[in-house]
């Protein structure tokens, strides 16, 4: 017989050279990588990760990011699993652990290959593909309207989805910060409720409201894998009190929209890194603050809270206090301006501690099931809004 020698296994390739992607390789030893996140153009934010691994199916790897202890939100990695998917559908938990002593701050990440390649990211991505087949889905649905109401600084559409033939205006608003990709994931599940002709609260809802519809704010640092920032490193949630066409285009052409159509109701749907929950954000600390406008807000999350588990009152962010809102966040701008009952949604990139989820953590499945929670606690009460 001849002996026969057998291939070396291919060696562990990483690339991010796609829509989201983001990561800087700074060098792979056999099976294992040692990396980093690139910063937002122009920022100093960094946070969101996106990467493809290569390598034969069976391969035990170890990735290391780097440098996590500058990142944006350091808090957010302990307790924290990466997500990764081997068919870019299903994104499952790959266990991780953090060391803050390590290398600046370092999330090592574990993963067996099932197959040859396999994709790596913070958050279940929303690419812009998907995006563009969610607007054409929804804008052949029967009385939907696709406006653009502007373009981004890299010239990307500004898309806003309009419906329902009821009175009361109501904005839903969602990734403002691009990394925070599951208020993409939720607003497919609002979009689909809603052009659900069989869906009672969405019927009833479509009747009392004309419904305005953005669902990427920003697709300029949604492509670029940025976390936080547009094209030009600018925080499009601190815009909203002066947004300008040289910096902030994508809030200017929205803003102006609203004034011309009003706001009932508004809600800016969000991430947060750190706190392992979904919850709501107010406008108590507003200059014009009307008792009857916070009383509805409070009625909204309390409603929100009875309907679903997911959603819970005891964890999320301090008060502003009386007239020391922060006017230059959508949602208190929103609700200064217009009287409107605005709130910021906060939804997690870990998991939600009150049902933990071990398989997928909090996932794009549960963020279109928690916006359909939103719209028919929205549904029960909008005769008072």
């Amino acid at each position: 017989m001849t002996n026969q020698t057998r291939p070396a296994p291919a060696p562990l390739l990483i690339t991010s050279r796609f829509d989201s992607g983001n990561i800087v390789v700074e060098r792979i030893e056999g099976t294992t990588a040692t990396l980093s996140i690139r910063k937002d153009n122009e920022s100093d934010f960094f946070q969101w990760f996106h990467f493809r691994a290569a390598a034969p199916a069976g391969t035990a790897l170890t990735l290391r990011i780097t440098g996590l202890h500058g990142s944006a939100y350091p808090d957010g990695w302990p307790g924290y699993d990466a997500v990764v998917s081997e068919d870019r559908e299903q994104w499952l938990r790959a266990p991780a652990t953090y060391d803050r002593g390590e290398d600046g701050g370092t999330l090592t990440i574990r993963h067996e290959m099932g197959a040859d390649a396999a994709w790596f990211a913070y958050f279940a991505p929303y690419s812009l593909e998907r995006h563009q087949d969610l607007l054409a889905s929804a804008a052949s649905c029967p009385g939907v309207t696709l406006r653009q109401l502007g373009l981004s600084l890299d010239g990307r559409p500004i898309d806003c989805l309009e419906l329902g033939t009821g009175e009361k205006p109501v904005w839903l608003i969602a990734r403002q910060h691009p990394g925070e990709s599951m208020a993409e994931w939720w607003m497919e599940g609002a979009i689909d409720m809603l052009t659900d002709p069989g869906n009672a609260h969405a019927r009833r809802l479509l009747a009392a409201c004309r419904f305005h519809i953005v669902p990427n704010m920003n697709p300029d640092g949604s492509f670029r894998g940025h976390l936080r920032t547009n094209a030009a490193g600018i925080n499009l949630n601190r815009e909203w009190h002066a947004p300008a066409a040289e910096r902030s285009p994508e809030v200017l052409c929205v803003r102006d929209r609203m004034d011309e159509t009003g706001v009932a109701f508004c809600m800016d749907v969000h991430g947060d890194e750190a706190i392992p929950a979904v919850f709501l954000a107010g406008f108590e600390g507003i200059p014009t603050l009307r008792p009857e406008r916070i009383a509805l807000f409070r009625k909204y999350r309390d409603t929100l809270a009875a309907r679903t588990p997911d959603f819970q009152t005891r964890l999320g962010y301090t008060e502003s206090q009386p007239g020391k809102a922060n006017l230059s966040m959508a949602t208190t701008q929103i609700a200064e301006r217009y009287g409107a009952v605005a709130m910021t949604l906060e939804m997690p990139f870990k998991d939600n501690d009150d049902l933990p989820d071990p398989r997928q953590g909090w996932s794009p499945e549960r963020s279109m099931q928690l916006a359909r929670d939103c719209l028919a606690t929205l549904a029960e009460m909008v005769g008072d809004i």
